[in-house]
């Protein structure tokens, strides 16, 4: 998730593109990457600098802010839109696009507040907090004990028939929970399913050698085994590994 939030201001009026430029930049996490002064330049540089958000103004000459709003509705990544207006009789057309909200000029700095929130939330939701993984271990059972591992010592583990195996550093674990259960206990860490029934700790990986039909093998630090990676996870195993 970005840590920052992308804005174009779209006005025909050059006044009130500078006015709400102002009122955004007083927000750290929001840039402002483009401004356009029609809607055939809306449509453009929207193209052009992809931003998260438009404050998208509705009576402009040739191409208003609706054939604006729904011109971007056909682009892959649309973004979010807020419309920016003298005139409140728009109001429930604009909805229709599922505009984030509806602001009145003259623009109130409270009014933007509100709106900048709305976006927030949607754009940049609150980040949990982060473990402490010092001292976390991962308690597992099997063979009537409870084994504590350090998410670190862990090669790898997955699923045989009705036992989940966990290969560590010094031994082998069989235990029963269920090998979905065990990737969301450890989804703070860096592990990253690679088959349906094989889930790897990414600190480990030094190779990934192309088998056939678009499979890969991959090759962990210190282990003599070659672990199957099925096409399906391939390209998302790759964005991960790579810079």
């Amino acid at each position: 998730m970005a840590s920052s939030i992308t804005v174009m201001v779209v006005d025909d009026e050059r006044y009130s593109r500078e006015e709400l430029t102002h009122l955004l930049s007083k927000y750290e996490f929001i840039r402002v990457v483009a401004e356009a002064d029609s809607g055939e330049s809306a449509v453009i540089k929207a193209i052009e600098h992809q931003p998260d958000c438009l404050f998208l103004d509705i009576e402009m000459p040739k191409m208003n802010g609706m054939d604006v709003a729904k011109s971007l509705q056909n682009l892959k990544k649309s973004p979010l839109l807020i419309f920016a207006t003298a005139y409140p009789d728009f109001a429930a057309e604009a909805f229709r696009y599922e505009a984030v909200d509806y602001i009145l000029k003259p623009f109130d700095e409270n009014q933007i507040d509100e709106t900048v929130k709305r976006i927030q939330n949607r754009l940049l939701p609150a980040t949990p907090p982060l473990i402490d993984q010092t001292y976390a271990k991962l308690a597992v059972e099997g063979d009537d004990q409870i084994h504590y591992l350090h998410p670190n010592d862990i090669y790898y583990f997955y699923r045989d028939e009705r036992v989940t195996k966990i290969v560590c550093k010094e031994k082998e674990y069989n235990v029963k929970t269920p090998l979905k259960e065990l990737e969301q206990r450890l989804a703070s860490y860096s592990f990253f399913r690679i088959h349906k029934s094989y889930v790897v700790n990414l600190h480990y990986v030094t190779k990934l050698i192309p088998w056939f039909n678009g499979a890969y093998q991959l090759v962990l630090r210190d282990r003599n085994e070659q672990l199957s990676v099925s096409r399906n996870y391939v390209k998302a195993l790759r964005e991960k590994l790579e810079l």
